[in-house]
């Protein structure tokens, strides 16, 4: 029975403790013969799992997944190229059968070089998130409307600055803010750096400084401890939607823990001996360890170690504004943004800008404020460096005066 195997090149883990990339061969074997075909693909030796013929899929390695899933196809267009052969009664040998491989891929290639329809395809072969998923095809959907607009093509090698400042442009007109064209373009590089790892296309302007994610500072608002403590008090013993969501709101501000991991907390995740909560997060597959703040040892209690279950964050958002509006948490915030290529400037209440991730946001502040290492508060948050830790968090001048007050230097 024909046999579709992976090997290295060099398999050595010596070279440069495996850290050097190497070529990855498929083996195809069948009938006593046997075709050694070269996939085009590299992959240091640490990473390379060889009981599995696969790559590890781990963070350091990103291309993982997408080298893994061109390995996977790869088996089926060689097996199809093989059935074909028997089918057209033609005996199989590895000449023929590179041949044929060679010609279907050069086919396949010609037709999928169109980078919306590529990312697309990557997308719906990928193991990402479904919420993920809806926001990079977003993308996609703004790229087919740009190109039919415009008339223009979506070619790799026509992903350029031209095409750049065309798309930018196209955005502006649409009234788009600059934080949300910045993650339509970092989509776009993303999928034109895969295609570039395929070996689909040597284009490499999404490279250049010029073809950058626009990105501005947003207007984020944390909840401060006096806030907190009103939402806690807030009387909701006639409104059991509201305060199911309160609890699980205040358990993610004293904790950082993502809701998607808040949710799934189990009996076996809570140590009550110890006084802290362990969880493997969903996101980065890391083990976090959070001490138990008496406020959440009374909400996991009053829900016998089950915190409630969410629904899904669109809804989230909209009770947690009716929640902060019962709380009069209508503090006015006043929001500075680039929409449409202009400077604009919007006064809200507090309340109305009150979100699922204003949870996250409220433990990083509140910490950092109240003295909490930042390292220690890193290592739940998940924030790989002091910088993007500290652009996280979000400080009121008065609270900043408040935190220097007793500081020595004013003293």
């Amino acid at each position: 029975m024909p046999q579709a195997t992976f090997v290295l090149k060099n398999p050595s883990l010596e070279n440069g403790n495996g850290k050097n990339p190497t070529l990855i061969y498929l083996f195809f074997t069948f009938n006593k013969s046997r075709l050694k075909y070269s996939t085009g693909q590299k992959v240091p030796p640490k990473y390379w799992n060889t009981e599995k013929q696969r790559v590890k899929l781990i963070r350091e390695f990103r291309q993982a997944e997408s080298i893994n899933h061109l390995l996977d196809k790869l088996v089926g267009d060689v097996s199809n190229c093989h059935r074909d052969l028997l089918i057209e009664g033609v005996t199989p040998t590895p000449e023929l059968l590179r041949v044929r491989l060679n010609e279907a891929l050069k086919k396949e290639d010609s037709s999928t070089k169109d980078l919306a329809d590529f990312a697309e395809r990557v997308v719906d072969a990928s193991n990402r998130k479904e919420v993920t998923k809806r926001s990079i095809k977003q993308s996609i959907r703004l790229l087919r409307e740009f190109k039919e607009s415009k008339g223009t093509s979506l070619h790799f090698d026509a992903i350029d600055l031209d095409f750049y400042d065309a798309f930018i442009n196209y955005l502006k007109d649409l009234e788009y803010s600059q934080n949300s064209m910045g993650n339509h373009i970092k989509n776009i590089k993303v999928f034109m750096r895969e295609a570039f790892e395929r070996g689909l296309t040597k284009n490499v302007f999404f490279r250049s400084r010029r073809f950058k994610r626009l990105e501005e500072e947003s207007t984020s608002i944390y909840l401060n401890k006096e806030e907190l403590q009103t939402l806690t008090n807030l009387d909701l013993s006639k409104n059991e939607r509201l305060d199911k969501i309160r609890d699980l709101f205040i358990v993610g501000c004293y904790t950082g823990l993502r809701f998607s991991d808040l949710t799934q907390l189990k009996i076996e995740n809570i140590n009550k001996q110890k006084s802290v909560i362990k969880v493997r997060t969903q996101k980065t597959d890391e083990t976090v360890i959070v001490p138990i703040k008496k406020i959440v040892g009374q909400i996991i209690d009053k829900y016998e170690g089950h915190l409630p279950t969410t629904i899904s964050n669109e809804k989230m958002n909209e009770y947690l504004k009716e929640l902060g509006e019962k709380a009069k948490l209508t503090d006015k915030v006043e929001i500075i943004m680039t929409k449409g290529g202009e400077r604009k400037r919007e006064i809200l209440k507090k309340h109305d800008l009150i979100t699922v991730h204003t949870a996250r946001r409220s433990f990083a502040t509140n910490g950092y404020l109240e003295g909490v290492p930042t390292i220690s508060l890193m290592k739940i948050t998940g924030h790989r460096t002091e910088k993007s830790f500290l652009k996280y968090i979000k400080i009121s001048q008065e609270d900043n005066a408040n935190k220097l007050i007793d500081h020595p230097f004013f003293n």
